[in-house]
């Protein structure tokens, strides 16, 4: 049974007691940071903002299997933050396209979360409509077409499934769950309290 299909998916219920004790060791090194940044002059502050940056888009980038160019990925963010780090590396479209939609994430993590920000951001991973050798959907809620959404490992004959997401037709519907309330929490709880997991069901009144 996959997550989506309990019976009291969307209403999770997760340890407020566990979250609380690790909560403070979190904001007790974001502060420490934060210090040692206002710390530094505004050029090591840019240097370390374009570093930080060009590892999370590697490796976000790695962890849907694909390697990129380390240089192209700091170039394209170098020239999107207007810094001077020399010899510009050409990048690929589609390392702009990651760059862009990392950017919109970064510095506009304050804005409301919609479905056409998704949508942007998709079509930035995607430019040329395709991941890898196969066409996908680009702007719009996958569709089941060519079967269900499937996490799978293992070579072909003796694939091994993971998880299986929720049918297309349920997408639209569970998205506009989600969205309200992303947005509704999204003053009134930190992103570690939301990336943690979902809230108390009288935390949900949109569900």
């Amino acid at each position: 049974m996959y997550i989506h299909e309990l019976s009291g998916w969307p209403r999770l219920h997760w340890s407020r007691k566990g979250l609380g004790e690790a909560l403070p060791a979190v904001r007790h090194r974001q502060g420490r940071l934060i210090g040692h940044m206002e710390a530094l002059g505004f050029k090591l502050r840019q240097e370390a903002v374009l570093e930080t940056l060009t590892t999370d888009v590697l490796k976000s980038s790695e962890i849907e299997g694909e390697k990129l160019d380390a240089g192209q990925v700091r170039s394209s963010l170098a020239r999107r933050l207007g810094m001077d780090i020399g010899a510009l590396k050409p990048a690929d479209r589609n390392v702009d396209g990651i760059v862009e939609m990392m950017l919109d994430v970064t510095r506009n993590y304050a804005q409301p979360l919609t479905a056409t920000r998704l949508f942007a951001w998709q079509a930035s991973l995607f430019p040329a409509g395709r991941s890898g050798m196969r066409e996908i959907t680009v702007g719009a809620w996958r569709k089941d077409s060519s079967g269900p959404m499937e996490v799978v490992s293992g070579p072909i004959g003796k694939e091994r499934i993971h998880f299986q997401a929720p049918p297309a037709k349920r997408l639209d519907a569970e998205m506009r769950a989600f969205l309200r309330w992303f947005n509704a929490t999204l003053r009134t709880r930190s992103g570690v309290e939301r990336g943690a997991g979902p809230s108390l069901v009288r935390d949900h009144p949109s569900f």
